[in-house]
């Protein structure tokens, strides 16, 4: 299960700068029955195609901002955390995962990679930022959708962390689950065999919730029938 990763200057307990995937992910991976893999970032695509080909599915992180270059705009509100090279990484990251048509499972930042991946747009700073942001809601997931599917509820209660959503749909992606304020929070992608963008953080709660838990346990699931 590849995790693309992060890097950090600094860790507690490390003399040295370090690459880090986020324990939450790793054990609700682990809960599943499957194997993380935290793949360190790297601008050269032909390593990431390489390990990639290694794994039979796909974590993408929650995290900072996107360049908006990246989406054909120029900022024009507070961003955090923007950093090109790691956009450049996880689109590279999950183009191979398209290539091979593997499982994706893609949270909060990743779930807007996903998007800004198949052209999408995202909206820079929600008006309603306090309604996102280290709060739990209920969010309206479409019936029969792979979500639905693997959460086994259309009402689940989620933890969402974020400011910026996804604003134009990128090409192929279907949107499965929504906030009562009209925010997208889960697309499919249409013809994949399981690619799934979720905008709240389930890993958060996954260890006390089925519901959550389910997204990993399906994407486990789907790896291990390849």
């Amino acid at each position: 299960m590849a995790i693309p990763g992060r890097r950090s200057p600094e860790a507690e307990g490390h003399r040295t700068p370090v690459v880090s995937g986020g324990r939450f992910y790793a054990d609700a991976v682990q809960r599943a029955g499957g194997l993380p893999l935290v793949v360190p970032p790297t601008d050269d695509s032909d390593l990431v195609m390489a390990t990639i080909e290694r794994c039979d599915a796909m974590v993408l992180l929650g995290g900072g901002d996107v360049n908006p270059s990246r989406y054909g705009q120029a900022e024009h509100a507070r961003l955090y955390g923007v950093d090109d090279f790691l956009d450049g990484f996880e689109i590279t990251a999950l183009e191979h995962a398209f290539a091979r048509d593997i499982p994706v499972l893609a949270i909060c930042r990743g779930h807007q990679v996903l998007n800004v991946a198949l052209g999408g747009t995202l909206i820079q700073h929600l008006d309603n930022t306090n309604d996102h942001r280290d709060v739990m809601h209920t969010v309206r997931v479409v019936p029969g959708s792979r979500v639905a599917s693997a959460m086994g509820t259309l009402e689940p209660d989620v933890h969402s962390f974020h400011h910026q959503a996804i604003d134009r749909i990128g090409g192929g992606l279907e949107v499965t689950a929504t906030a009562p304020d009209g925010t997208i929070e889960a697309v499919e992608l249409a013809g994949a065999s399981w690619v799934v963008g979720v905008q709240w953080h389930p890993e958060d709660t996954a260890a006390d919730d089925a519901a959550q838990q389910g997204l990993f346990d399906e994407l486990v699931r789907r790896a291990s029938a390849r």
